[in-house]
């Protein structure tokens, strides 16, 4: 699990800066995917090629019939998932850090403003403890990096089919083409726990995409009625504020 650790603690950064959904994908990733991984697959998958029984002993027979039937190892396929879905919630936490530097050096020069005939500009993303609002650029960038995560995961199924040609593990492969003398069975190891753990992470890819797209739906349903609620406030509730140091107006709320 050591390995893992870097990336969980930039993923759990992200918790603080993301909705309730966000935190349900983030521990449907660390517990049913990262630490699944990463406790059991190896132990079942193991050597892949070397347990693989031939009804041959032909040399090479062996490891072209594990070569085209396995283009790439299931476990090295899911750690390059869980790698490549994860960038986009990894781009969208920089993001974060800078607007929250950028706001935090706003801070530090409104402060050193006061007391003279400077116009104050209030950060307009986070606060001074650092917590975010998704509005703005960060609601695009948060939205972006959800429709890319989507597809991202409908990519690795749909390749995950076309890579292997089968979901379930078969018990035995068939191969005759060189260097096998005529056609050859290899039978696979543990094929029964090894189909659990495909379908597993089958399952909680799919349930990756439906997290995603039920927050993209919350944050869009819950952006739209803030703003019919914020247009629906009576006309008395808003008041003109004229600065002193300013022409313009500036309409606030009371």
């Amino acid at each position: 699990m050591g390995e893992w650790s870097f990336l969980s603690n930039l993923l759990d950064k992200v918790q603080s800066h993301s909705t309730v959904v966000g935190k349900v994908w983030m521990s449907v990733l660390f517990l049913f995917r990262i630490f699944i991984l990463a406790a059991g697959v190896d132990t079942i998958w193991g050597d892949e090629q070397g347990n693989m029984d031939c009804n041959t002993k032909s040399p090479g027979c062996r490891n072209a019939c594990y070569d085209r039937s396995f283009p790439l190892s299931h476990t090295r396929f899911w750690v390059l998932q869980i790698l490549i879905v994860s960038t986009p919630t990894l781009i969208y936490l920089g993001h974060v850090l800078l607007v929250i530097r950028k706001e935090d050096k706003l801070r530090r020069r409104t402060q050193q403003k006061l007391g003279k005939n400077g116009v104050m500009k209030a950060p307009k993303y986070s606060d001074e403890r650092g917590k975010v609002e998704l509005k703005g650029v960060l609601l695009v960038s948060y939205m972006m990096q959800l429709l890319f995560k989507v597809l991202l995961e409908v990519a690795f199924l749909v390749g995950q089919f076309y890579l292997y040609g089968f979901i379930f593990m078969p018990t035995k492969i068939s191969f005759s083409d060189y260097p096998c003398p005529s056609t050859v069975d290899c039978f696979i190891s543990r094929p029964t726990e090894k189909t659990i753990f495909i379908v597993f992470m089958m399952a909680m890819a799919i349930l990756s995409v439906i997290l995603n797209i039920v927050e993209m739906f919350h944050l869009m349903i819950s952006k739209l009625s803030d703003k019919r609620r914020r247009s629906s406030l009576p006309p008395e509730m808003y008041c003109v504020n004229k600065p002193k140091h300013s022409s313009r107006e500036k309409v606030t709320l009371c």
